[in-house]
């Protein structure tokens, strides 16, 4: 499952930074619509699966709302913050299937593959120059 989300920030690493802030709010509000709406796919077969998807569909939303960026409705979260943040999303959804024990069952391929597609989009969002700096002279201290 880690593996997966390693594979897919070694591809997306080399990209250059694509996906501005406002666009980000519309992949992340596109990808609580699927996990919800999986969830109702998943409901019938795998109730499990559908539990992992509704958690991990609510952690985005949660997580989205909070954000200050365009979409975002609290503004709690720094967007510099949600690359760590996003990161920690994309490792839950992949190993929901093992934490639920349903990692036998074929509904696990869209945790990883969504786990994958987040680590993904967190590669190609451009995240303000200012807090990598900031971080930068952090560490250095």
């Amino acid at each position: 499952m880690a593996m997966f989300n390693n594979l897919a920030k070694m591809v997306a690493k080399p990209l250059p930074d694509m996906i501005s802030p406002k666009e980000r709010a519309v992949i992340d509000y596109m990808m609580v619509g699927v996990f919800l709406g999986t969830a109702g796919l998943f409901w019938r077969r795998n109730k499990r699966a559908a539990v992992a998807s509704l958690l991990c569909g609510g952690a985005q939303l949660g997580v989205s709302l909070l954000t200050d960026y365009p979409g975002g409705r609290r503004r709690t979260i720094p967007y510099s913050a949600r690359r760590e943040l996003d990161l920690g999303l994309a490792a839950m959804t992949a190993a929901m299937p093992e934490f639920l024990n349903f990692e036998d069952e074929p509904q696990r391929k869209f945790f990883i593959a969504q786990g994958g597609l987040i680590t993904a989009a967190n590669e190609l969002t451009k995240f303000s120059e200012r807090a990598e700096r900031g971080k930068q002279r952090r560490r250095a201290a």
